[in-house]
């Protein structure tokens, strides 16, 4: 039996209702075993953790704890098919670590894995707990703000920019320097389907990365200052 299932890679796409199905067919040919019953039970419930794990892991980013992009994708869609059906505010903000690749290459590869936690950890920090952090993908980030226009993602998009800004990190005794790029964009009648809405986040995010980085960018605004 498998001692950590945090050793797994789970990077594989398993659809929920598959994973169900498996998990509930195991279920019946342990039950039909020809043991004491009580063996049958702890199987199962030995089962049923491994079951509950891998659905976690499946969804969960490895190196940094929070939700993967599959789960983005999921929750994305969710969330903003109820926004258009009940008109709800929500804001889409995607944020990269600067110049990451340096961290990288100055630093080696096991600083810029803990860069990628302590931005998590910051991240989880600073936004709401029903505000989802995603890792998208590398240093790229997506937050999903629900109930929340622009001009209400400032401050905390801007209370994170500068918390990242002074952590003061050091690995091996070295400092290191780490600041972030934060684009964010908000649901509005002309965005139409999804893969227009996170387009448009992306752009905006761009936007803050090549006017100079650290710095946030909204949606039809200026910088914030």
């Amino acid at each position: 039996m498998v001692e950590d299932l945090n050793d797994i890679d789970m990077s594989f796409d398993i659809p929920d209702n598959l994973l169900d199905e498996i998990q509930h067919n195991i279920e019946h040919i342990i039950k039909t075993f020809d043991v004491p019953e009580e063996n049958k039970m702890e199987v199962i419930k030995q089962i049923n953790y491994i079951y509950t794990r891998t659905k976690y892991l499946s969804v969960t980013d490895n190196l940094t704890g929070l939700a993967n992009r599959r789960n983005f994708e999921s929750a994305f869609e969710k969330e903003f098919l109820r926004a258009i059906r009940y008109n709800n505010k929500l804001t889409l903000v995607m944020f990269d670590i600067d110049h990451f690749k340096n961290i990288n290459d100055t630093f080696g590869h096991p600083c810029g894995d803990f860069v990628l936690r302590q931005i998590s950890n910051a991240a989880l920090q600073t936004f709401r707990k029903t505000d989802t952090v995603f890792r998208f993908g590398g240093e790229e980030f997506v937050v999903i703000l629900t109930e929340t226009d622009i001009e209400q993602a400032i401050i905390p998009l801007e209370r994170f920019r500068k918390t990242v800004e002074t952590l003061g990190l050091t690995y091996q005794e070295k400092e290191v320097p780490v600041t972030v790029s934060i684009g964010a964009c908000q649901l509005t009648p002309d965005i139409k389907t999804k893969e227009d809405f996170l387009q448009k986040t992306d752009e905006t995010l761009y936007k803050a990365k090549n006017s100079g980085r650290n710095r946030t960018i909204l949606a039809n605004r200026s910088e914030v200052e």
